[in-house]
């Protein structure tokens, strides 16, 4: 068999394949380099790995395009060699051969579909996709709840909050108080929102209450569409203490009496702190409460 040959009428019937059914441009990418990398892999069985840095040298110079060269082909082989045992109609074609590039990296398949999963799920382009792999988002979700999504049962918001939360501090900040720890926060709550997970909108920072004849302020306030209930978010820069649950209980509870509307679930409190401690929470009465320790990054 001539290896060479049937890897370069699948990289021509691709190129081809593009110019006029560029509606499907994905699904075609990666039948081909799926097929070109199990040529690879084939061949590479045969004459040795070294065959991938020989066809690459011929690729370039008669397609006459760089894409063709060493390290796409032995990223196709890779793919291939990650993909083989997933039926080829279970590759997700709303993703790009750009992005299925950012997850060779992974060797685990079930933190590949939770990255790919997400990916649709939040549309992601494979810059964002190559950032929430770089902050090991799914190594950082409980041991339960992947074993919750690998056998797609029913989750909850407090799920997906990440544990450690990485908040972004670009300006390299030292002393960190409560203050700083919110605006570095707000710089950028986009990220911060994804770290707990998804379908949250801003309410508002120091959102005002008022109980009895004192105005207190909740240092954020969100709301979770996908869960249908506010968020309440207290920070601390210390190590969590038992008032810290009083403090935020009081808060949730004045959501629920004031804010939250009829068919609304009931709120949630979620304490973002320098440290835990599980022996508080353990006794904390209130399973609504949730502690997460924060990282800068």
């Amino acid at each position: 068999m001539n290896y060479y040959e049937e890897i370069k009428n699948e990289l021509i019937n691709n190129e081809v394949y593009k110019k006029v059914k560029d509606y499907s441009k994905n699904k075609n990418d990666l039948m081909t380099y799926y097929n070109v990398g199990k040529l690879l892999f084939k061949a590479g069985k045969h004459y040795g790995n070294g065959i991938i840095k020989q066809y690459s040298i011929k690729l370039v110079e008669e397609f006459s395009n760089a894409k063709y060269g060493y390290r796409n082909l032995f990223n196709m082989r890779k793919f291939y060699i990650l993909f083989q045992n997933e039926k080829m109609n279970a590759l997700r074609t709303q993703l790009s051969w750009t992005h299925y590039r950012e997850l060779l990296v992974l060797k685990d398949m079930n933190e590949i579909n939770y990255y790919i999963d997400i990916s649709i799920k939040e549309n992601l382009s494979y810059r964002e996709l190559h950032n929430k792999i770089k902050s090991k988002e799914y190594q950082r979700l409980d041991e339960d709840v992947k074993k919750k999504l690998i056998l797609k049962e029913e989750t909850k918001i407090e799920d997906f909050i990440k544990n450690p939360i990485v908040i972004r501090n670009t300006n390299n900040i030292e002393n960190i108080s409560e203050k700083v720890l919110k605006k570095l926060i707000l710089e950028d709550i986009e990220h911060f929102m994804n770290e707990l997970g998804f379908g949250y909108c801003f309410v508002g920072s120091e959102y005002r209450i008022k109980i009895g004849n004192n105005y207190n302020y909740i240092d954020l306030l969100l709301f979770n569409i996908k869960f249908n209930c506010y968020v309440v978010i207290e920070l601390k820069v210390t190590e969590l203490k038992k008032e810290h649950i009083g403090q935020i209980e009081v808060y949730m509870n004045y959501a629920d009496k004031n804010l939250k509307e009829s068919g609304q679930d009931k709120t949630i409190g979620i304490i973002i702190c320098k440290k835990e401690n599980k022996f508080i929470m353990e006794y904390a009465s209130d399973e609504r409460v949730y502690s997460r320790s924060y990282e800068l990054l």
